[in-house]
């Protein structure tokens, strides 16, 4: 039983450079799926929006009015674009988000068409 604790005194130093060497990878990690995770959030602003508004355009609506309500689901940052034509109406609703320094590295769009009520 001699010497039984020396056996792990080489090894002390072991898991503090493990520690330093996956501990960056995880908060990477991390990073990733939090920023998934608001980019499928946005995602589903944007949808909501583009529904909101196809409805209120549907139903006859002024272009401006859905605008509007696309703005007020997905935010004021959001872009806006309604188009008709003959019986169906189309909104699109875009929104960026930034990521650090670089600015609106990603774009989200949600998309919603409605046929107009008589």
């Amino acid at each position: 039983m001699t010497g039984g604790g020396r056996a792990g005194r080489g090894d002390r130093g072991a898991v503090t450079a493990e520690l330093a060497v996956g501990l960056p990878a995880v908060v990477l990690l991390v990073l990733a799926v939090l920023g998934v995770g608001v980019a499928g959030v946005q995602h589903m602003r944007c949808a909501e929006a583009a529904r909101t508004a196809a409805r209120i355009a549907a139903l006859g609506e002024p272009d401006g009015e859905a605008v509007a309500a696309a703005h007020r689901v997905a935010g004021g940052g959001a872009h806006v674009s309604v188009t008709r034509d003959d019986r169906w109406v189309t909104v699109t609703v875009t929104a960026g988000l930034p990521v650090g320094a670089l600015g609106d590295a990603v774009t989200v769009e949600g998309r919603a068409v409605a046929w107009v009520e008589p």
